[in-house]
């Protein structure tokens, strides 16, 4: 017998981590989705009851889609996960512009020096959306032998996400556009005395 205390499943939340800017680059918008999903949860089951609400963040706002949506929303399992600032000052990533060098912890990531490039290149817009031609540009000069295509940059992206491990995803991709920075809570920059060249 089922005690009166007991819970029961009464429905459930689903986060999507979305920006317009992406849902308009696959041919949809937002409201396009939202009234998609409604409409197969009502054919699956019938008078079904639904409520979607968008999460908004300040533009330019760094994080993962996701996480800013979970937070806007006051998932219990996000808030859950938040930490009071630390008295020391320690960070979980630690992306040193004037040494260039990124430090993971207690360990040091092993970038190459055009992985490090291309991630200050990112850094220093942060949360600007950047061509794949601008990074190309940028980067490599007209004359370099081994000049990349988009198709490369993006091999150069996989391999510099591949390092930066559970931190990954501050290297976002903005689908048939190009890549973005979106700094993490527990991530800080080191930046230089002198302004970076490629910023001149």
């Amino acid at each position: 017998m089922t005690s009166p205390s007991s819970n029961e499943p009464r429905g459930f939340a689903l986060y999507v981590g979305i920006t317009e800017d992406d849902a308009k680059a696959a041919g949809v918008s937002l409201q396009h989705i939202v009234t998609e999903l409604k409409t197969t949860l009502n054919a699956m089951v019938p008078e079904t009851h639904t409520h979607a609400a968008i999460a908004l963040a300040p533009k330019g706002a760094g994080g993962r889609d996701l996480d800013i949506v979970r937070m806007a929303l006051h998932d219990p399992a996000a808030l859950a996960k938040l930490k009071p600032a630390s008295s020391t000052n320690e960070y979980e990533v630690v992306i040193d512009i004037s040494r260039k060098r990124v430090e993971i912890g207690d360990e040091m990531a092993p970038l190459t020096y055009k992985e490090f490039a291309l991630l200050q290149f990112l850094v220093l817009r942060e949360g600007q959306t950047v061509k794949r031609e601008t990074i190309i540009e940028a980067l490599w000069a007209a004359d370099d032998e081994d000049i990349p295509n988009s198709r490369t940059i993006d091999v150069h992206i996989r391999r510099l996400r591949s390092k930066l491990g559970a931190y990954e995803d501050i290297v976002r991709t903005v689908r048939g556009v190009g890549y973005r920075f979106d700094r993490h809570a527990d991530v800080t920059i080191y930046y230089g005395v002198a302004p970076s060249p490629d910023m001149i």
